[in-house]
């Protein structure tokens, strides 16, 4: 099946298995993305879908943030044939004696500063970075992220997003968000 046909039919996949809760003044109105699990084959091909987004790069490693970032990630990951990185969010190091590196976030889609890290070992200098998640909609975690790879002295090639809500064109330059949809198209 050609590329874009492909790719087209996963877009669909993702617009039909996706809903919206509440009304849209209501405080509690979210964006539902559980249907994207249930459908094997959607699952399936969301690592490779996303991985055409940077199709022109060669990542050497995938990140992606707990929760979603973790089930999306390791399928990119699998798809580029690298490994994958879980990015923690508030993790507390009670008994790892390994070296973290730690970033605060600037303020996410809940108005919250997180501290993102990984252990150090995880990320080198020679790696190339490709971030993965399912929405962005401030860049704050992804900026996080970006600046995590920049400590460990790892080139960022960009954030690979299913849905970019993003309000701001300088964020989504600034990080290399590309999407496989827009928030207007849901």
């Amino acid at each position: 099946m050609p590329g874009d046909v492909w790719l087209d039919e996963v877009k669909s996949g993702l617009r039909s298995a996706f809903t919206w809760h509440g009304d849209r003044t209501d405080e509690h109105f979210y964006a539902d993305v559980t249907g994207w699990w249930r459908r094997p084959e959607l699952l399936g091909s969301l690592g490779p879908a996303l991985a055409q987004l940077f199709a022109d790069q060669q990542p050497t490693v995938v990140l992606g943030p707990e929760s979603r970032g973790c089930l999306l990630g390791p399928l990119v990951a699998l798809h580029f044939d690298v490994g994958f990185v879980e990015v923690h969010k508030d993790r507390v190091v009670s008994s790892d004696s390994d070296a973290w590196l730690r970033r605060t976030t600037p303020p996410d889609y809940r108005d919250r500063h997180l501290s993102l890290g990984f252990r150090k070992h995880l990320v080198g200098g020679g790696d190339r970075v490709l971030f993965v998640d399912d929405w962005i909609e401030t860049g704050g975690q992804a900026h996080g992220a970006h600046l995590l790879t920049q400590d460990a002295g790892a080139t960022w090639l960009g954030a690979a997003i299913v849905v970019d809500a993003l309000s701001s064109n300088q964020v989504r330059r600034h990080l290399n968000v590309r999407s496989l949809l827009h928030i207007r198209e849901l």
